[in-house]
């Protein structure tokens, strides 16, 4: 599974872009088809954006054209809206002779029919995204309104899952949707304040961190300082998978450590699954700090018995069929020292499709596994998302049709547990505060229609 976007900004500092470009590159785990920077000296703005890497997009000499105090920046993988060169954020446009940009992490379950409705009233849409329904809502309010107010008005009217960053000529704005769904977060580096999707784009730049924006929350950053505003509240549902899987394993997440959540899923899964084996092992990098927490509990000793290829270019995409059955091994390799005539526990996060895991197991008996017992920290996937993963259509999820055992059996492993729910919420602090539509279809806001749909008919 993918996860939509990762989005960055900072306010009142002399190389902004630099910073961004820094802080995309901390980011670059949470999207990899593009990426962008948008930049404000309080007159100008100046934009980049292209496909590829940070470190694709981006070199020392396009940064120096990016001047300005302001900037935010934004990874995209996509969810709604095709990967291609006219949906790479932050979008931009021009307004009554100002810029404004917006970088959006999320997924908006109404911007079909708001998009209809603006199309209606004349509004020329440029991309495929979701993000500039915003966008058109904002211009429309604000000929009245006022920007800031224009914002708010637009938030009341979307629905689903947004981490916004808005950057005009003069400030830097912050939104979390009343939801909560997608991380944001608030940190200061000397003067200069930064929002950022996770805590470890603040670590990378030696940023202090403050809080996260609150769900619902509207934060306005200018020369005057930073005043907060509030949408209706709604009930909080964070989304659990950026515990499980999603954030990187550094960061602080809706005010808790990833990695010790992750630790903790590990121990709770050796509780509720134990085995008797030689060796615990991780499905690199997703399955570290679980197989850690896993092998605490157990006792049984922790080992690598795969390595992974960091280097996979992105353009490795629907290759030929002999690359294709290739696509596991090129990413990782068994250690047949490690694994020879050993009983293995195998830990990862989650079973999506099967594919992948059901090659991996084979991969580990054809290095001399004696026993493969697979456990996942996290309970089946039962149910597609609408708030910026892309978990495929329902009847693509192996755990929609397929009981446990029979799922056992499609993948070749020994033995097969999944962390309960209860499990799962147990390990963090604010149980009643994450969404977990996705193992049992409890979704906070009303998408019924849409799931029935994707069910029958694999389309949205």
């Amino acid at each position: 599974m993918r996860e939509k976007c990762g989005v960055f900004g900072i306010y009142n500092h002399p190389q902004a872009a630099k910073l961004t470009y820094l802080g995309l590159y901390a980011l670059q785990h949470r999207g990899q088809e593009s990426a962008g920077i948008v930049s404000s000296d309080g007159f100008n703005v100046c934009v980049h954006r292209g496909m590829g890497l940070v470190n694709e997009v981006f070199n020392e000499e396009i940064l120096k054209t990016l001047i300005g105090h302001i900037a935010i920046g934004h990874n995209r993988y996509s969810t709604m809206g095709s990967s291609a060169s006219i949906n790479v954020q932050p979008l931009l446009i021009n307004f009554f002779g100002e810029g404004i940009a917006l970088s959006h992490n999320g997924n908006l379950i109404n911007a079909s029919e708001l998009r209809e409705k603006l199309e209606s009233k004349g509004s020329i849409f440029q991309t495929t995204m979701d993000t500039e329904v915003i966008v058109h809502l904002i211009t429309r309010a604000s000929k009245s309104l006022g920007k800031r107010r224009a914002l708010l008005e637009a938030l009341k009217e979307v629905k689903g899952a947004y981490s916004l960053l808005l950057l005009t000529n003069h400030q830097l704005i912050g939104a979390r949707d009343p939801q909560g769904f997608r991380p944001l977060v608030l940190g200061k580096l000397g003067e200069s304040f930064i929002l950022a999707s996770e805590t470890c784009a603040l670590d990378l730049l030696g940023a202090k961190y403050i809080r996260q924006i609150r769900p619902g929350e509207v934060l306005v950053i200018d020369e005057k300082g930073l005043k907060s505003f509030f949408l209706p509240q709604s009930r909080v549902s964070q989304c659990i998978f950026e515990h499980i899987y999603f954030a990187r394993p550094d960061s602080l997440v809706f005010e808790e450590s990833v990695h010790c959540v992750r630790e903790k899923l590990g121990r709770r899964l050796a509780q509720e699954h134990p085995a008797k084996a030689d060796l615990v092992i991780p499905v690199p990098d997703s399955g570290v700090s679980a197989a850690l927490g896993y092998a605490q509990e157990s006792k049984i000793p922790f080992g690598m018995g795969l390595t992974r290829n960091h280097y996979i270019g992105r353009t490795f995409i629907e290759p030929v069929k002999f690359l294709r059955d290739m696509e596991v091994k090129i990413k990782l390799n068994p250690v047949k020292d490690v694994l020879k005539g050993k009983r293995v526990v195998l830990v990862d996060d989650s079973i999506v499709r099967g594919t992948t895991c059901r090659k991996i197991i084979r991969l580990l008996r054809e290095a001399g596994a004696k026993e493969v017992h697979f456990r996942i920290s996290s309970p089946p996937i039962k149910f597609p998302c609408f708030f910026g993963i892309d978990t495929p259509i329902q009847r693509e999820l192996i755990a929609s049709t397929h009981t446990v055992e029979e799922i056992r059996q499609i993948i070749g492993a020994d033995s097969l547990g999944y962390l309960s729910l209860e499990g799962l919420l147990s390990c963090v602090k604010n149980p009643q505060s994450y969404c977990t539509a996705c193992f049992n279809g409890d979704y906070s806001l009303e998408v019924h229609p849409q799931t029935k749909y994707i069910f029958e008919t694999g389309r949205l």
